[in-house]
């Protein structure tokens, strides 16, 4: 039976529990080291007869607490995260807005007033290296010491178990920015994903026979692999293609400017202000600059021969 989570986003909003279990974090990815969190989580909140409750933050603290650092690239939009935790079988999430009065909460006043009074806590799940409240003064022995004083429990998940799993959010961004994309989807679980808006483009593609769909990213946080050319699965209304995408500057074309352009195998419709997505199989090659129109279309016509036999559409 398929479950439907609850989502708020305030804690003003969500309804007091009356045996929550609770883990917190800003689970960018959602990948394995996340989901042996999410397991155990679920395991207790089965033991238990509770609750799962999993708190999140909207902006990522980071944007807030370092808006002059503008690297910050996220693995997951808002939106995907959301669908991501649903599958995971989350009863409650909870997404509060991260703001810079928020950092300034205490450890006390995040466990009183959120975890407590706000939530209604019994059991809280946390990672070896977890941290909280202002500074990030908040410790596992900070959260052990409070713990009978406002009748909780806690379990923290050892590095040891979470580090057989050998994955980290910075683990899949450096693979990403590397081209890689086949080695983030083994840390994630699945297929790295984006979604775009169909824009119009300088459509020189068709010219050659490669007619491309532009996109336009949701979400202006969200990381892009490495610039070069990638097999891909296409879904256009819940329907998948095969095809190839190229990132980059497309060198070829004068003042073409950076772009996301993919071609879609055996699809010829107009898809314009359309959203679609985009699942990255494995690199097909860097991006080139060639002599003319026509040697591009001959490297095209090898790249879509090597992405067929990657999706195994031959």
């Amino acid at each position: 039976m398929h479950r439907y989570m609850k989502v708020y986003r305030s804690i003003e909003s969500f309804p007091q529990l009356s045996n929550a279990i609770v883990t917190q974090g800003t689970f960018d990815g959602v990948h394995f080291a996340h989901q042996v969190i999410l397991k155990q989580l679920k395991e207790i909140a089965r033991v238990k007869g509770g609750k799962t409750v999993l708190i999140t933050f909207d902006p990522h603290p980071r944007t807030v607490l370092f808006p002059e650092d503008h690297g910050l690239q996220l693995l997951n939009t808002p939106e995907e995260k959301i669908a991501l935790l649903e599958k995971a079988g989350i009863d409650y999430l909870l997404i509060l807005p991260f703001t810079r009065a928020f950092s300034r909460l205490s450890s006390l006043e995040f466990i009183r007033d959120i975890l407590i009074n706000g939530i209604g806590t019994k059991y809280l799940v946390i990672g070896y290296n977890h941290r909280f409240g202002k500074n990030r003064e908040g410790s596992f022995e900070y959260l052990r010491d409070y713990a009978p004083t406002y009748g909780f429990e806690i379990l923290e998940i050892s590095a040891q178990d979470l580090d057989k799993v050998a994955v980290s959010s910075t683990k899949i961004r450096t693979a990403l920015n590397a081209g890689e994309v086949n080695k983030a989807s083994k840390f994630l679980g699945r297929y790295y994903e984006m979604e775009g808006t169909v824009v119009q483009g300088k459509q020189l593609g068709r010219t050659i026979g490669y007619p491309t769909a532009n996109l336009q990213l949701l979400h202006p946080l969200k990381l892009l692999p490495q610039d070069g050319v990638y097999a891909v699965w296409v879904w256009i209304k819940a329907k998948k293609y095969g095809g190839m995408l190229n990132i980059g500057n497309n060198p070829t074309v004068i003042d073409k400017g950076r772009s996301i352009e993919v071609n879609i195998f055996g699809f010829s419709e107009s898809i314009y202000n359309q959203i679609i997505s985009v699942q990255f199989v494995d690199k097909l090659r860097d991006e080139a600059k060639f002599n003319n129109l026509e040697e591009l279309k001959t490297r095209l016509d090898l790249d879509k021969l090597q992405a067929l036999a990657l999706l195994d559409l031959k």
